[in-house]
């Protein structure tokens, strides 16, 4: 069987289709992970690096031939693991962290020998060209950005108990005084200056995008949040149509967009270290690496 990305485009479908799955998977405990899961791996959006490397990479070096990466988003992926997290029963997701699945569950990565996920990756703040002229105290808060991991898992977890991403924005900054001060040190007040920040609908750039725009607008910025797909997020920014966005992991996931518009736009570095990507199943599968999915 060639490998293949299947498209799902809700939640709702790839929580019941996977369900669905489900009673393939109650078969003898003697069957491999393979046979359990349908030889399939649940995905996010296609425009994702993290999908790419999967594909492209991962299934073929480990002679993955028979499985599948099922398409969906990051909302559908939470929503197929909780389902299958609830009934102890197998799942495996692409998976990165930080992400507040982390915290509510407990989850591994299953082991990389070959390296293909490679190391741990960078989330960088990338802003138009000439963003520096037209708005240099924005510039300098964008430049100034910079936490750490729990700091996200944080304003993460609260919009994962029901909060708007806005009002748990405010709520971390509120509470992180002396961090935020450190970005907006020697900003100026501006009076409604204009901005366009870009954003895809992960969970963890949800929360830095609305921090972010909670940061600016403190020093009285108006902050239009747009959410987009990679692709287009990427191309806002090149083309000046967008300002900025905080959502950058590389040097792998967006790769891709890095190099297609490279010169089009300014790298301000990392606001955040430390992130991973690669495959997660729940604590209770009994499987440890990657080639354990192999028959």
């Amino acid at each position: 069987m060639l490998k293949k990305l299947v498209g799902i485009t809700s939640a709702v479908a790839l929580t019941f289709g996977l369900a669905a799955c489900g009673a393939e998977q109650s078969g003898s405990s003697s069957d491999s992970v393979g046979e359990q899961l349908d030889y399939k791996i649940v995905g996010i959006d296609p425009g994702a690096g993290l999908m790419k490397l999967t594909i492209d990479e991962i299934l073929p070096e480990y002679g993955l031939d028979d499985w599948e990466v099922v398409e969906g988003s990051s909302a559908a992926m939470a929503a197929a693991l909780k389902k299958a997290y609830d009934k102890e029963e197998p799942i495996i997701v692409t998976g990165w962290s930080p992400h507040w699945k982390f915290a509510s569950y407990d989850l591994k990565y299953l082991e990389d020998p070959k390296g293909i996920y490679g190391g741990a990756e960078d989330v960088n703040t990338i802003v138009r060209l000439g963003l520096n002229d037209d708005h240099p105290d924005a510039y300098k808060l964008l430049d100034q950005f910079n936490w750490e991991p729990e700091h996200i898992e944080t304003v993460m977890n609260l919009i994962q108990e029901g909060q708007d991403p806005a009002d748990a924005a405010a709520q971390w900054v509120s509470e992180n005084a002396d961090l935020v001060s450190a970005w907006t040190e020697g900003v100026n007040e501006v009076d409604g200056e204009e901005l366009k920040l870009l954003y895809v609908a992960w969970d963890d750039v949800i929360a830095s995008s609305h921090v972010v725009e909670n940061a600016l607008e403190s020093v009285g910025y108006e902050v239009e949040l747009i959410q987009v797909d990679a692709g287009p997020m990427w191309a806002g920014v090149a083309d000046g149509s967008g300002d900025a966005l905080v959502g950058a992991w590389l040097p792998t996931t967006h790769a891709d967009y890095y190099a297609e518009y490279d010169g089009k736009f300014e790298d301000l570095g990392a606001n955040l270290t430390g992130t991973k990507l690669g495959l997660v199943v729940p604590a209770y599968m009994d499987i440890d690496s990657i080639e354990d999915l192999k028959e």
